[in-house]
This record gives C-alpha cells, sequence and structure tokens, in this order.
C-alpha cells in the first residue's frame, strides 16, 4: 500500500474513536503478546540470521524483554488513563481541576538493526497503550528481522490500525514526508538531526533515542573482579552493537594492570579462547560497519582480541590499550566489540575528561567510596546508567530511558511510554453556584486588594 495512502487512512480510523476505549488498548496489547509467543522460533531464526544471535540473548535482549514491557502496560493500563485529580489554587475557588490523558493520533516508529525487534515493537507497545495508530519502519540492515515484524504485524493488526513499511533510504524519506501526529526515532545523531528538521516542518513531537561515546569509569577502590566481568558482559553483548555499551574504559592507574588481567580473563571465560568459534557471538551487521571497525583498529595497541573473519563478519572482543583520546576509535560511538583504555590519576581527571565530551547516553561507574559515587552522578550529565553494573539500567518497566543533549530528547519504557504517546490536558471544572466578581471589571480598589490576596 502506498505510503500516504497508509497514513491517510489511519487518520480516518482514528478519528472513529476506536482506538480509545481502554478495552480496546488492553485486547491488543493482549493481542500482540500472545503472536509473539506463538511466533518467537521464527523471530528468533531471524535474529540469528541478521546478527547470529542465540536464542538465549535473542530472548534475554529481544522477545523476552518486549513480552516484559507488554505485561507491565498491560497491568498498569488502567490506572494510567485515568484521571488525575491536582488542587485548585484558592482564586479559582469553587472548582475541580484533573489532567487527562489522550492519543496524538497516528504515530511513526522508525527503529534501527541492532536490536531489530524489541527496538521495534518497545516503543509500538507503548504507542497502542496510549491509543494511537502507528505506522512501523523496520531496520533494512535486519531484513529477515523486519519480514518477521512484517508477517507478525499483518497476522494481528489490520493497516488502517498498525502497518508496517520495509525498505530503506527512499522509504525513509518518503515517510518523513508524511504528517504524523508524533515520530520516535532510534538510531543515530545525523539521521535523528534529519528526523528533527523534517517534523518541525510540522510541528511533530519526537522522541530521538540516539546514542554517544559512553564511558565506564573504574575506581581504584571497586571491586575489580566484579567489575571486569560486568564490563565485558556489557561491552560484548552483540558484539558490542548496543547503544549503551561502554565505548571506552576509564582506568585510574593504581589498578589498571590488575583490572586489564581480570578482564582478559573474564573475555576468555564469557567467549572462550577462540571467540570467532564460539557458535553464539553474534556478526557485524553487514560489512560497511565491518570494515569501519577494522579501521578503527589500525594502529591501536591490541592487548587481546582483535582477530577477525571477513566471510562471517565477526571480530573477536578486543581490547585497545593505551588509546589516545584523539585518535580515530575515541572521535565516534565505536558500535562494536572493540574497547579503548585510558588512564586517570585522580578522579578529577576522569570527570573533567567526560564533561568536556557530548552528554553520553549512559554512564557507569565502578566504586565502593560513596563520595565518588555521590561527585560523578551529580557532575556528569548522561542519558542513564549504573554504578557498579553495565546496561541493566535499560531492562526494567518502572524506569524511564532515554539519552540528553547530543545522545538524544524524550524517554520510555512502562509508564514513560504512555506518557511519550500522550498529550496531557489540563482542565478545570468551575461550579455554578458562586461566581467570584473580582476578576470583572469594573476594576476598584477593593478588588485590587482582594486580587493581591490570591495571587501572591
Amino acid at each position: 500500500m502506498e505510503i500516504q495512502k497508509i497514513v491517510e487512512k489511519q487518520r480516518d480510523y482514528f478519528a472513529t474513536g476506536a482506538t480509545r476505549p481502554v478495552a480496546f488498548r488492553l485486547n491488543a496489547l493482549e493481542r500482540l503478546q500472545e503472536e509473539i509467543k506463538r511466533r518467537e522460533p521464527q523471530i528468533h531464526a531471524a535474529l540469528k540470521k541478521d546478527l547470529n544471535k542465540s536464542g538465549f540473548e535473542s530472548y534475554m535482549t529481544e522477545t523476552g524483554m518486549t513480552l516484559a514491557e507488554l505485561s507491565y502496560l498491560r497491568k498498569h493500563l488502567k490506572s494510567f488513563c485515568r484521571p488525575k485529580m491536582k488542587l485548585s489554587p484558592l482564586a479559582q475557588f469553587h472548582s475541580r481541576s484533573f489532567t487527562v490523558s489522550e492519543p496524538y493520533g497516528s504515530a511513526l516508529v522508525m527503529s534501527p538493526w541492532n536490536y531489530p525487534f524489541m527496538l521495534c515493537l518497545e516503543p509500538l507497545a507503548g504507542a497502542l497503550a496510549a491509543g494511537n495508530c502507528c505506522v512501523l519502519k523496520p531496520s533494512a540492515y535486519a531484513p529477515a528481522t523486519s519480514a518477521a515484524i512484517r508477517e507478525l504485524i499483518k497476522a494481528v493488526f489490520p493497516p488502517e490500525y498498525v502497518a508496517v513499511v520495509e525498505g530503506g533510504r527512499a522509504e525513509n524519506t518518503a515517510l518523513l514526508e508524511q504528517r504524523f501526529d508524533y515520530i520516535f526515532f532510534t538510531g543515530g545523531v545525523k539521521v535523528g538531526k534529519l528526523v528533527m528538521e523534517k517534523a518541525s516542518r510540522n510541528l511533530t513531537p519526537v522522541t530521538l533515542e540516539l546514542g554517544g561515546k559512553s564511558p565506564c569509569i573504574v575506581e581504584e577502590s571497586a571491586d575489580l573482579k566484579t567489575a571486569a566481568r560486568r564490563l565485558a558482559f556489557g561491552k560484548y553483548l552483540n558484539a558490542g552493537q548496543t547503544c549503551v555499551a561502554p565505548d571506552y574504559l576509564l582506568i585510574q592507574e593504581s589498578v589498571k594492570e590488575p583490572f586489564l588481567t581480570l578482564l582478559e580473563k573474564e573475555i576468555r571465560s564469557m567467549f572462550g579462547e577462540r571467540p570467532l568459534e564460539n557458535p553464539d557471538y553474534p556478526k557485524i551487521v553487514n560489512e560497511k560497519h565491518f570494515n569501519r571497525l577494522l579501521g578503527l583498529m589500525e594502529g591501536e595497541k591490541l592487548l587481546t582480541g582483535g582477530e577477525y573473519r571477513r566471510e562471517t563478519l565477526q571480530i573477536a572482543p578486543a581490547v585497545l590499550d593505551e588509546a589516545a583520546a584523539d585518535a580515530p576509535v575515541m572521535k565516534e560511538e565505536i558500535f562494536g566489540p572493540l574497547l579503548p583504555v585510558l588512564t586517570f590519576r585522580e578522579i578529577g581527571e576522569a570527570e573533567k575528561f567526560v564533561q568536556v565530551r557530548e552528554k553520553p547516553l549512559a554512564c557507569y561507574i565502578f566504586t565502593k567510596k560513596r563520595e565518588v559515587e555521590k561527585r560523578l552522578l551529580s557532575s556528569l550529565s548522561f542519558g542513564g546508567g549504573c554504578v557498579n553494573d553495565t546496561i541493566i539500567h535499560l531492562a526494567t518497566s518502572r524506569m524511564g530511558f532515554g539519552g540528553v543533549g547530543a545522545s538524544g530528547m524524550g524517554s520510555y519504557h512502562g509508564k514513560k511510554s504512555f506518557e511519550t504517546f500522550s498529550h496531557e490536558k489540563s482542565i478545570v471544572k468551575k461550579y455554578n453556584w458562586i461566581d467570584m466578581p473580582i476578576r470583572y471589571q469594573p476594576y476598584t480598589k477593593k478588588k485590587e486588594k482582594l486580587l493581591r490576596l490570591f495571587l501572591k
């Protein structure tokens, strides 16, 4: 179906009011959840084909997280939809103040290739919970998963309610020429700016989930063994192709050597002596990104890893020791299994290093010192993060997830998803049994005295 016609049909369908009842929304979420469960083998097979993800990792980071989000929204949706009572100021006596949430209309969700199922379906869940129609645009870089999403949605919803548009740059451009009521984009900064520019023509609100160079700071008091294990997990999950992966390591000089020894050990423990022969080790999404990552390794000091296999587009987990702050690998988000290592003498150096760069999507701090934790959490601006762990802050429906500055704007997950795809209307219901004359002309000194009593 032509893109313009899809959007028009969704506008017409939304205008009927069919998507607004809470019962309709709950039914939609339930049907989607049950169809995902039924199609889990096909979805996991598609993820294996696109990224060589194992069934375990596919469930842990894609289908399982999506199902948990759907369960949370179904459980709490009725309470999210209820009017919220607010106190009325004395000047508005006698009245009742409250807010009500309404859907925007037709939403566009544009998703990336690194978690191609979860990052497409979780925003969709929020859009449906809020009562919107939705057009999904999966990434063309994950074609098998894109096709699986298309078949999933086709089996559950009519296109005037939820539609999938597949394709590449031409389809993205055509979609952004349409007038949507909300746009939710996950991807890189360059395309994010284009999305915002296109949305501004119609004053369409946007959520931009971008990325950036997320630091991992390991201070000398940290539990080094645990820190090494959790860093290895967060960095090399999905072969480093995670928007909140630790992008580089800032390690205090006094503990650098023992920490890197532990990190090497944890990498071998998780991925084996020959990671490229590990059947559960993911691949780089395509040759373009594979070549880009090889270029970033050029001239760097490899402490461990970095072996690669072009025919399978795999690069072994690599640690790049003594990385320079102005090296190519430090000038862009890596989005791959390369970990540059930089050192600092005292915590103020690490703090300044992060502060002078663009605000990252995530930050990870390993320390046992409460004062160090408090100092860095208050002085560093980032989307979200962890103390003494990596990436798990996004794996909950009870907190919002999103960026700040160059790493994005807006957030979602759980209630935040409902709020993102809803407009909150503020209402004052005024009662008729009394009508205070103070606001009406003619204005007098007595009225002014009363006005100043109310408004101060």
